[in-house]
């Protein structure tokens, strides 16, 4: 049997998952399709899909700087060329922006990291109970499991509703507000657009990225991904389910006009909707860990809204877990 549960296959489910294989035996619980989280794939077929959450990674801190490229030298991830534009005149693009994606998608780092975990996927944990120095956990459909160890990786709110009375630190009580983003993925006819990105200056539209200049497959069709801005999403999310065409068209309008691509037809239209997709207010601590209940927590949201934030939270939490 297993002793250590790790809920959340992200970034941060996926680096204390195979942080703690090495001494421990791990099983990866997921409520989705597939690994990945926030960084998610959407496949349309074996090569072609849309990068619909995280767009790419910049790494920031020298660790993390190593990790990245590592995971380039063994061709998990590649830089993404092409040209970048940045409209937005109220945030400062850094010079030598560096973009890194994954080879076939930027689940890569969740899938590379996972390799060897015991993962099962599209299983939903509703309910945790601490008895007998043991954790039982129930999920969706019923069943339950048993484990000596659980780390948590969910967003606040749902971490909340699972296991405050099991957490005791100030960090539980906070009101934290994870903001939410609408996306809106669409194929269309070729254009002669040869942009890999827009960074727009707008208040519903933050961001488009064009699939096709990742150089991960070959079509004769324009794959693009459309995200909204944060405040938009924070006011639509809630009812963007019963109006994703609706907030679709939005985006996909808005789309055309910023970028003066001639409109054509759109012959596919997907829609996703983050509710809980980052908190761009970093808390005081970088991850949780109570040992006398064998309980940890980390998420990209302790630290900032960043991928590399996940990442950094897994490795603070790895570090709790060996003293």
């Amino acid at each position: 049997m297993s002793n250590v549960c790790v809920i959340g296959s992200g970034i941060s489910g996926a680096t204390i998952a195979n942080l703690l294989s090495k001494k421990y035996s791990v099983d990866l619980f997921d409520k989705a399709r597939g690994p990945g989280g926030r960084a998610s794939f959407k496949r349309l077929d074996q090569l072609k899909g849309f990068d619909h959450g995280t767009q790419y990674i910049s790494p920031k801190t020298p660790a993390f700087k190593k990790f990245i490229n590592e995971l380039i030298k063994k061709k998990i991830l590649k830089k993404w060329g092409g040209k970048h534009l940045f409209l937005n005149q109220f945030k400062k693009e850094k010079k030598n922006h560096t973009k890194i994606i994954g080879c076939k998608g930027n689940n890569d780092i969740s899938k590379y990291l996972l390799k060897s975990i015991n993962c099962y996927f599209k299983n939903e944990l509703k309910k945790i109970d601490y008895k007998q120095k043991k954790w039982i956990l129930t999920f969706a459909d019923g069943q339950k499991k048993i484990y000596e160890k659980l780390i948590l990786t969910c967003p606040f709110p749902q971490l909340l509703k699972l296991s405050k009375k099991y957490i005791k630190n100030p960090f539980i009580n906070k009101k934290i507000k994870m903001d939410a983003n609408i996306t809106a993925m669409i194929v269309i006819k070729k254009t002669n657009n040869n942009i890999s990105s827009y960074f727009f200056n707008d208040k519903i539209l933050g961001w488009a990225a064009k699939e096709n200049s990742k150089k991960r497959f070959k079509s004769n069709l324009d794959l693009w991904t459309l995200q909204s801005t944060y405040n938009w999403a924070n006011k639509k999310i809630n009812k963007n389910r019963e109006n994703k065409e609706l907030n679709s068209k939005v985006l996909i309008d808005k789309f055309f006009k910023l970028t003066e691509i001639k409109k054509t037809k759109i012959l596919l239209t997907l829609n996703h909707g983050w509710k809980y997709s980052s908190n761009s207010s970093p808390l005081k601590i970088k991850s949780y860990w109570n040992s006398s209940v064998n309980l940890g927590v980390c998420a990209d949201w302790f630290v900032g809204p960043r991928l590399e934030a996940g990442w950094i939270s897994a490795n603070d939490l790895y570090r709790k877990i060996k003293k």
